[in-house]
């Protein structure tokens, strides 16, 4: 434990000469970290100074190592929670490490299965064809021949993911004393859930259950290929996986007939993967996509996978129809039942909004949105408005926006509307099926049933409360609350005060006579005098505490330097 906490100790000092090299040292002051480490050296770096806020961010996340990178690459997914500048620049995050010795990969792979490689595997390939800072990928072949890609962790990485995430949850909690905007998604709330998926991702079993649920989905699409789990060869620690041959769509040749093609099966996969299966690939950049023969698609790396649930596919559909009918009210109501609100939002001022930034990008028709600034835009409002977006829509608008990317590259002329609408006219159809409805309206009368059950009860109740007298009304407002706080604090000051003056006044008469000296200095009135200075220095540090305030970060982020 003392080893641990002086590595933690050590890990906030470097973090902390990082920061001050990147312009971060009033946020170190105002945290308290700078008291933890008084003896660290913090010089800021004139170059860096120059550059945007959002770059100096990103650069020291990359400096500050792995954890960090995660963390940017995660934040980058959450344009609800950061503006678009900060998004952009995260984006570009690169999780790109040396690759460790071979050595290490044998021991991973008996720490993870209890036998040799030579027994496991036919042929293994000592040169990775792919190295990141939580593990790196191995071409291999099974004894019975068949030709796999192995993923192996990286020695160590949990430990210090561990490390780092215990350093990420202090400095979280003393930032959220210091930041002003903190009421949408709390620095504390972003970590613990950054926590949770780093340990998810650390578990190689949570990624072959995603491969294994896009498996079975595409089983009748000849179009689409998703690799083998091997689960006699997967752990924890080592994943094994159908090994894939083809391109990345990021380095694959095509012809024009071939592009448009392609572009196709893209989209009716991304569409297919939203409403139907309710499973969407979280990542689909052109490096995770590869081309195979036909041409067929194929799906790599599930370690980000979105689920949406149908509720979340019926107001996705509206959503996309009032967006391409330029009804911003409608766009305003969905989006506002989309999130969660962190107080009562102005709908009128909000749909003004929206109906200005449909205007700007939906001059004509859908067809010719530009669906990433569009998506930014809708996405700043969340930001402004202090509307919380659920995680699974945060990495769905992230995914959209790459799709969108892709297809404009591969088919510009695309026609999306007349892709999406079977799926639209399928889920309303649905959902006013008269099965469907009866099966609705069975649940409505089920509640109106149980609540109708209780209302007596609870009316008998009140009525009891009422005869007792111990009926109570509770109210909360937080004017109510401020004006209470600062009674009471007045009320300190004012006895403190007070009892110093008496104090003050009883030293002055315990001085007249000279009594109860020691080395002839009179005992009571030196009492007297220490105790007013005591309570007189406690006001006074109660209410400069009292009236600490958080700084504030708009300006940042309103401010390109």
């Amino acid at each position: 434990m003392i080893r641990t906490a002086f590595q933690d100790l050590n890990r906030v000092r470097q973090i902390a000469i990082i920061a001050g090299k990147y312009g971060f040292a009033d946020f170190l002051e105002r945290s308290g970290l700078r008291k933890i480490v008084p003896d660290a050296k913090i010089e800021g770096d004139a170059a860096a100074q120059s550059l945007t806020f959002a770059r100096r961010f990103r650069m020291m996340l990359a400096e500050l190592g792995p954890t960090f990178v995660k963390l940017g690459q995660v934040l980058s997914t959450r344009g609800d929670l950061l503006p678009a500048e900060f998004i952009e620049e995260l984006s570009t995050l690169q999780d790109k490490v040396p690759p460790f010795e071979m050595e290490d990969v044998r021991k991973q792979i008996v720490a993870a299965f209890g036998r040799p490689l030579e027994e496991l595997y036919d042929e293994f390939d000592p040169k990775p064809i792919a190295a990141a800072s939580m593990a790196q990928v191995h071409k291999a072949k099974t004894k019975d021949g068949i030709e796999v890609v192995v993923k192996v962790q990286r020695p160590g990485i949990t430990e210090r993911m561990r490390a780092d995430l215990s350093v990420l949850h202090a400095i979280a909690r003393a930032l959220e004393a210091v930041i002003e905007e903190v009421s949408v998604t709390s620095p504390t709330t972003i970590i613990e859930e950054f926590d949770k998926a780093v340990h998810e991702e650390l578990d190689f079993l949570n990624e072959a259950s995603n491969v294994r649920a896009f498996l079975k989905a595409h089983v009748d699409h000849p179009h689409v290929r998703i690799p083998k789990v091997y689960d006699e060869l997967t752990g924890r620690t080592v994943l094994t996986l159908e090994f894939l041959d083809g391109p990345k769509l990021s380095s694959a040749q095509l012809d024009d007939e071939g592009k448009k093609k392609l572009a196709g099966i893209i989209l009716e996969e991304a569409f297919k993967q939203l409403f139907e299966d309710g499973l969407f690939h979280g990542d689909p950049h052109p490096g995770n996509l590869l081309i195979l023969p036909g041409p067929v698609l194929a799906l790599i790396d599930f370690g980000l996978v979105g689920r949406v649930t149908h509720q979340m596919q019926e107001a996705l559909i509206a959503l996309i129809l009032a967006v391409a009918l330029k009804d911003s009210e409608s766009v305003a109501r969905q989006l506002y039942r989309l999130g969660t609100a962190d107080s009562r939002a102005n709908l009128h001022t909000f749909k003004s909004d929206i109906d200005a930034i449909l205007n700007a990008y939906l001059p004509t028709s859908i067809a010719d949105v530009n669906a990433k600034a569009l998506v930014r835009d809708l996405l700043n409002l969340a930001v402004k408005y202090r509307v919380k977006v659920p995680r699974e829509y945060a990495i769905l608008a992230r995914a959209s926006v790459a799709i969108e990317g892709i297809l404009r590259s591969l088919y510009p002329e695309m026609p999306i509307g007349e892709i999406f609408m079977p799926y639209a006219k399928k889920m309303m159809a649905e959902r006013y099926d008269p099965a469907q409805l009866q099966g609705n309206a069975l649940k409505t009368l089920m509640r109106l049933q149980s609540a109708a059950s209780d209302l007596p009860l609870q009316l008998q109740q009140i009525i009891l409360d009422l005869e007792s007298g111990k009926f109570t009304v509770t109210l909360k407002n937080e004017q109510v609350e401020s004006i209470n706080s600062n009674l009471r604090a007045l009320a300190v000051v004012a006895f403190a005060g007070l009892s110093a003056c008496g104090f003050i006044i009883g030293s002055f008469i315990s001085f007249a006579p000279k009594q109860w000296e020691i080395a002839g200095i009179p005992v009571l009135g030196v009492f007297g005098i220490a105790a007013s200075v005591f309570l007189f220095s406690t006001a006074v540090v109660r209410q400069v505490l009292g009236g600490f305030r958080r700084v504030s970060i708009k300006r940042f982020f309103g401010n390109s330097r």
